[in-house]
């Protein structure tokens, strides 16, 4: 079954495109929290998790964050506290040692954990050890390092295949629609986007021509 969430921390972005019905979800970072001029603390999340229940979200994939094992435990704890009956709660990690080592402790509290900021391959086999829910990997960062990222995603999400695991690949990073289609043609059905790629699916000159020409014929013909 196809998923795709939002990858945006502006609160209008969410209103627009969440009653669209495309979206089931929403992810979240740092950076993206910047951009969106949204503060980056607990309480702030509080308020966004609440209002993104109201338009109907029904899972966030929130980034934790901290230096050390105990910082990015304590920020992946609370954040995990802001899931409710309607709203399930992801908690992104970073797919570093030290985030090997906090999400083996989310893990065991049944905290699911996303996996972040994967490049490589081999870097599912972490994911699928450790149980995660999701591992996303960057496609268009990938490509940018001169590797073929299509490619590289197959090979991930045969992997976990071959495992047999539980761990969802959900594809970051994506600059191109067409890219959506080849990899769902592939087996691969989650993907985060943003609202550019989001509208960038709807403007089909064709269909936007033939919507347009059955308007005017409808008013025409009245």
């Amino acid at each position: 079954m196809l998923q795709l969430l939002l990858d945006s921390a502006n609160p209008k972005d969410w209103e627009e495109w969440l009653p669209t019905g495309l979206f089931s979800g929403i992810t979240t970072n740092p950076t993206l929290l910047r951009q969106a001029r949204q503060p980056c603390t607990i309480n702030h999340f509080k308020s966004l998790a609440s209002f993104a229940e109201q338009l109907g979200c029904k899972e966030l994939h929130l980034q934790a964050w901290g230096e050390t094992k105990a910082d990015l435990t304590k920020t992946a704890l609370s954040l995990a506290l802001l899931r409710t009956a309607k709203l399930n709660i992801h908690v992104k990690i970073p797919i570093t040692l030290l985030g090997a080592k906090v999400a083996k402790t989310l893990i065991d509290k049944e905290i699911s954990v996303t996996f972040t900021s994967c490049y490589e391959a081999e870097q599912v086999l972490i994911a699928a050890a450790l149980g995660a829910s999701h591992i996303a990997p960057y496609l268009g960062r990938i490509n940018d390092m001169g590797i073929d990222g299509l490619s590289e995603l197959i090979k991930m999400h045969k992997i976990l295949e071959g495992t047999h695991s539980c761990c969802n690949l959900l594809v970051a990073s994506i600059r191109k629609q067409q890219e959506i289609s080849y990899l769902t043609a592939n087996g691969i059905t989650s993907f985060t986007i943003n609202p550019n790629i989001a509208l960038k699916i709807f403007d089909v000159s064709a269909t936007n021509m033939a919507s347009d020409k059955f308007q005017n014929d409808a008013i025409s013909n009245q």
